[in-house]
């Protein structure tokens, strides 16, 4: 799973990519120009059973989910070239981090002039719909041409087509249309930009964590999105800081934050739901496990996931919710308590379930 971080030029996303993924990428105080390489890193999902699964099975290894990032140079308001190149990286993401600038620092230039968060929403969002607008008319262009010369027409192509075309000049975000299978199938080659889930970021200085201020701005943000994009905020400089400590030491400063947890703590696992992903979990003496799967796939998808050999000779999926093993407290009490159970291939996995496969050569 790729997740794209993008924004404004001196946003913070790579002080938020540094925090998430523990790199220490240079930032610069100027608006970042031309090619270059992408920062990448990979990121565990944060999942306390994991945690507690280890803590009683005591592995050898103890393996997370994973989330990719990727970050690289900022969106510019009109650069239709600088954006581009921006856009290559993002199309072939599975969602979008967009991080919106909030704090104020006199010694990195906002390149828009001023702070103003919800028009920089705004921007990078009209941004994405231009993006695909253009691609709509190349790819109609291309159809009518190809037509010209004799060749038949996707007519459930053009149709979808029309329909995003439709949307966009009316300021709609491909993700807020609803689309048929048939016509998602259609359009899917096309990797639209606005179509992609989207969470938002506000990214403030360390004063105003919990403030009236970083409020006020993500209840506006809010409502622009109208409940359709998650939305949270948090100081990607303070969550550097906290990336960098030992975690007594983190603990202690969150503490004083008045923050429970992380906010990139929170910002991974909304990335990983925002797919509609969600965990199965195998444990042993040898590994405790969290595997990805969509929600609803079925035991032998998540077979699958394992190993195809285990796809392909499956019996049966000895399942527990995690909850059950917690308070059963053992697998052999599980079972005295008839707890775990026996589901065959169609059985719909949820999400923490602990798994077993039985399987045949």
């Amino acid at each position: 799973m790729r997740i794209a971080i993008t924004g404004l030029a001196n946003s913070g996303k790579t002080t938020v990519f540094n925090a998430l993924t523990g790199m220490r990428i240079e930032t610069t105080a100027y608006p970042t120009k031309g090619a270059g390489s992408p920062n990448i890193g990979v990121v565990d999902v944060p999942d306390e059973r994991v945690e507690r699964l280890s803590g009683i099975f005591k592995p050898k290894k103890t393996t997370h989910a994973q989330v990719e990032y990727i970050d690289y140079i900022g969106l510019l308001k009109g650069d239709a070239k600088q954006n581009q190149a921006v856009f290559e990286h993002i199309k072939d993401a599975d969602a979008i981090v967009h991080i919106v600038r909030a704090f104020r620092d006199d010694s990195v230039p906002h390149p828009m002039g001023g702070i103003d968060p919800l028009r920089d929403v705004k921007t990078v969002e009209a941004e994405l719909l231009f993006g695909d607008f253009a691609l709509i008319e190349k790819r109609l262009s291309s159809m009518e041409e190809a037509a010209k010369r004799g060749k038949k027409q996707d007519d459930e192509e053009r149709k979808v087509l029309l329909k995003c075309m439709d949307a966009l000049e009316n300021e709609t975000a491909l993700r807020d249309v609803e689309f048929t299978g048939d016509e998602l199938k259609a359009m899917r080659h096309l990797q639209f930009l606005s179509i992609k889930p989207l969470v938002t970021v506000v990214n403030i200085e360390e004063n105003d964590l919990n403030s009236e201020y970083s409020k006020e701005v993500q209840a506006r943000i809010e409502e622009y999105f109208k409940g359709r994009s998650p939305v949270i905020t948090l100081s990607g400089k303070v969550e550097m800081d906290i990336a960098g400590m030992p975690p007594e030491e983190a603990k202690a400063f969150l503490e004083d934050l008045k923050i429970e947890e992380p906010a990139l703590k929170k910002l991974i696992r909304i990335s990983y739901g925002l797919l509609g992903l969600i965990s199965f979990l195998t444990v042993g003496k040898d590994e405790v496990r969290a595997w990805t799967i969509k929600k609803g796939e079925t035991a032998l998808k998540a077979a699958g996931k394992i190993h195809s050999d285990i796809e392909r000779g499956f019996i049966r999926a000895e399942v527990i919710a995690f909850e059950d093993f917690i308070k059963a407290g053992s697998m052999q009490e599980a079972k005295d308590r008839a707890l775990l159970r026996l589901e065959g291939k169609t059985y719909e996995v949820k999400d923490g379930d602990l798994i077993n496969f039985r399987f045949g050569a």
